[in-house]
């Protein structure tokens, strides 16, 4: 199973959580402090929406934070990573990584706007949007060391 990932800063979480439950004829399936995320079937979508108030005043309302597309396995992510270093692009691989309610494994890249892409998957939930202490912006293209043949985990 594929499907793209768009999330979305909203300004107002509720009123966002409302018109997305409407437009896309889905319940959000997770609802956390300033987070809800939809698993919409038709199309396969998972909207994600991030709730800073700041952003009704910067007149950037429901700008895009970053796309994705989630992938069923591990394994999935590396093949992608492998592949889209073998393109040429610069990636940045994180490891069981605590972003938006779950731990992920996932690679990054970004288009040439600079607007940020992730292949994920998800291995669990988890109680803390993020492993890094007060960060609200955890899903975010921070370069992580990835082990290689030659070094030590």
């Amino acid at each position: 199973m594929a499907r793209v990932q768009l999330a979305l800063n909203v300004s107002d979480l509720n009123e966002a959580i409302a018109f997305y439950t409407k437009l896309f004829g889905s319940a959000p399936a997770k609802v956390q402090p300033g987070y809800a995320n939809f698993a919409v079937t038709d199309p396969p979508l998972k909207l994600v929406l991030m709730e800073d108030p700041e952003t009704r005043h910067a007149g950037v309302v429901g700008a895009l934070n970053h796309l994705g597309v989630e992938v069923a396995a591990t394994g999935e992510v590396g093949d992608a990573s492998r592949r889209l270093r073998a393109e040429g692009l610069e990636t940045a691989e994180q490891r069981a990584t605590t972003c938006c309610y779950a731990v992920q494994d996932k690679v990054w890249v970004e288009d040439p706007d600079h607007v940020p892409w992730e292949i994920y998957t998800v291995l669990a939930d988890a109680p803390t949007e993020s492993s890094r202490d007060g960060d609200k912006t955890c899903c975010a293209t921070e370069e992580v060391p990835v082990a290689t043949p030659d070094s030590c985990c």
